[in-house]
């Protein structure tokens, strides 16, 4: 198994200063916690407040997207050379940047890859839809785009990977804990073949999907999921700090 891990993904919600009230609302109550990798993803404006508001502690901070080039003209765009001091992971290939923004495999691939050339981690996301998971096409689909989505990247040692259905996403309605193991199993599977079982078992695999402080156990107590891709429920310190505590109870030593 993978590092236990939660990471919250703000979206497109906060002010610069709603994120750092946020931002120490969280950290105020995680200081305790010490075993998993809690990782904030404000928007891109408010990178620098989050950063501030936990410099010292064991919080990590996020970016949600960013630009494959070091710089140039790619208006409204940010470059891995401007978050590189600010963050230590990035999320590419959300389903939402896939669906409205047209992101490909290729694409978040080559992200993945100039990431990685400035020691920024990459959180690989790929998940199916409705569709693809009725006309029983899931595996092959997540199969398919986590080969692309990891192309060219020679080692696993700093990358995430997150199972997101995107029938799930933000639907109020999460996958049970037994559909989300079969594709997280699928996924660390994937990434022996690729990489050898040792890698694999150190990359922590997460799950997304309308997570809350209600289901969270039912997700990381599975043998294949290290922790979640939190949306909604990060932006309520209470919701967020449960999840946190939770997943710590059900996967640390006591």
């Amino acid at each position: 198994m993978g590092r236990p891990f939660i990471a919250g993904n703000w979206k497109m919600n906060t002010t610069v200063h709603q994120a750092g009230f946020l931002a120490a609302a969280i950290r105020n109550n995680l200081e305790d916690i010490t075993g998993v990798e809690v990782v904030l993803c404000p928007p891109s404006i408010s990178l620098t407040e989050v950063a501030g508001v936990v410099k010292a502690t064991n919080i990590k901070v996020g970016a949600q997207n960013m630009h494959h080039e070091d710089k140039g003209a790619f208006t409204g765009e940010i470059s891995p050379l401007m978050i590189q001091g600010l963050c230590s992971y990035v999320i590419l290939g959300h389903s939402e940047r896939r669906r409205d923004f047209g992101e490909t495999d290729d694409l978040v691939s080559r992200k993945a890859n100039k990431a990685l050339s400035y020691k920024l981690r990459p959180i690989i996301c790929v998940g199916e839809g409705l569709e693809e998971r009725k006309e029983g096409r899931a595996e092959e689909v997540v199969s398919r785009s986590l080969a692309g989505s990891l192309a060219g990247i020679k080692s696993p040692n700093r990358i995430v990977v997150a199972y997101e259905p995107i029938w799930a996403i933000g639907a109020g309605e999460a996958a049970t804990g037994e559909q989300a193991q079969e594709m997280c199993q699928l996924v660390r599977r994937q990434l022996a073949d690729l990489f050898g079982e040792g890698a694999a078992e150190r990359v922590s695999v997460l799950y997304g999907g309308s997570v809350s402080p209600d289901n969270i156990e039912k997700f990381v107590s599975q043998p294949d999921i290290d922790g979640a891709l939190v949306g909604g429920a990060s932006l309520s310190s209470d919701q967020f700090v449960e999840i946190v505590r939770s997943t710590a109870h059900e996967r640390l030593p006591h």
